[in-house]
């Protein structure tokens, strides 16, 4: 990077820029004359000579002075930081200085590039798409993660005209917005949610997007709150370590983890505000996949979404919680998952390895539109 700006010619003039604007440095011979400056002349002028101010005159060498002239000419004295090329000087090395710090935060990428953006960004959001939240020697860490990103995962409960509904939310800035299922709080009469050190917040809802199953939540009088990194899903693959945080039937907090099983299936949920979550008769949300539906009747309006699928366990209350990959990034938001606890022997009881995730970035190009205040 030094050579680099020892070459633009940023030098720094221990005499001042009026020094530097009357006695141009000397160039070498392989290097091309500067055209901001005049030629140096053949010879001395004999006599000093009146000029304007800002020019250099050089007159003919006058006979008997062996043509260098007999006296000394008197330069103007040029202001410091009058005179053009002086800043052009200072501007170039400026451009230079930033194009240098722009080239290094591309080159490096990662973490750097995600903090420089940071730096100049009043995006609240913890976005990223390369950043280890859990230590480098930690990553796939199930304790690591899970302890990195439980403060960022609440769980929620709303009231309803018919009952109430338990779900799971994701902190998405320190001042309390909160991303979680739109099955989970459509037609709330009134929102709690509860963060991991146990203190409750109001909330209301600011926008619901009903055909992504997306909702987005504002507590109220929050702040300093941890929010969690959203990755990049579509890095997501097969086989990769994820870990699941949510509240399954209220129990706050709890971890599973497995792999992601399959990518882009195509799940379908109600969208029906009174279809809730706890009316699927065994307390499952309903959902389709394949032609066939689980946990109960989805009802006649439904939406149709491409998910995540992995074997991690969920059951009811997960929904809206997060599905984390093995640097502690969001790649996913908990949705759908299929249980048998209304089964008649206890062999066919509890998760059975069948979750779905709606992926994060589904989530980061709708945050416009929730923000916007949809009611979709």
């Amino acid at each position: 990077m030094t050579e680099s700006f020892r070459r633009s010619g940023a030098y720094e003039n221990p005499q001042g820029d009026a020094y530097q604007a009357a006695y141009p440095q000397q160039q070498h011979a392989s290097t091309p004359v500067d055209p901001q400056w005049p030629a140096p002349p053949a010879h001395r002028p004999a006599q000093p000579v009146t000029v304007e101010p800002g020019t250099t005159v050089w007159p003919p060498a006058t006979a008997g002075d062996g043509g260098h002239g007999g006296g000394t000419a008197l330069l103007p004295t040029v202001p410091a930081g009058a005179g053009p090329a002086p800043q052009r000087r200072r501007s170039r090395g400026t451009a230079a200085l930033l194009a240098a710090v722009a080239l290094v935060a591309a080159a490096v990428g990662g973490g750097t590039a995600y903090a420089f953006q940071e730096l100049t960004s009043k995006d609240t959001v913890a976005t990223s798409t390369t950043t280890n939240v859990v230590p480098a020697g930690k990553k796939g860490d199930v304790a690591a993660i899970a302890s990195a990103v439980s403060p960022s995962v609440v769980e929620i409960k709303a009231t309803l005209d018919n009952g109430s509904s338990t779900g799971s939310g994701v902190i998405i800035t320190s001042d309390g917005e909160i991303v979680t299922n739109n099955h989970v709080v459509s037609g709330a009469s009134s929102i709690k949610v509860t963060t991991s050190d146990g203190k409750s917040y109001t909330a209301e809802v600011v926008g619901t997007d009903s055909s992504k199953d997306l909702a987005l939540i504002k507590l109220r009088n929050a702040s300093g709150l941890k929010a969690a990194a959203l990755g990049n899903s579509d890095g997501v693959q097969v086989g990769d370590t994820v870990v699941a945080i949510g509240s399954p039937e209220g129990l706050t907090g709890t971890v599973t983890s497995g792999i992601v099983s399959a990518l882009d299936r195509d799940v379908t949920v109600s969208t029906d505000e009174n279809q809730g979550q706890n009316q699927g008769g065994d307390g499952q949300w309903p959902f389709q996949f394949g032609g066939r539906e689980f946990n109960g009747d989805t009802g006649s309006s439904t939406t149709t979404y491409k998910a995540i699928q992995t074997d991690a366990s969920l059951n009811p209350g997960n929904s809206g919680g997060a599905l984390i990959d093995a640097g502690g990034n969001i790649v996913g938001i908990n949705s759908a998952m299929y249980s048998s606890s209304s089964a008649s022997s206890s062999s066919e009881a509890g998760s059975v390895g069948l979750g779905f995730a709606i992926p994060v970035n589904t989530v980061k190009a709708d945050l416009a539109k929730l923000r916007a205040g949809s009611t979709s």
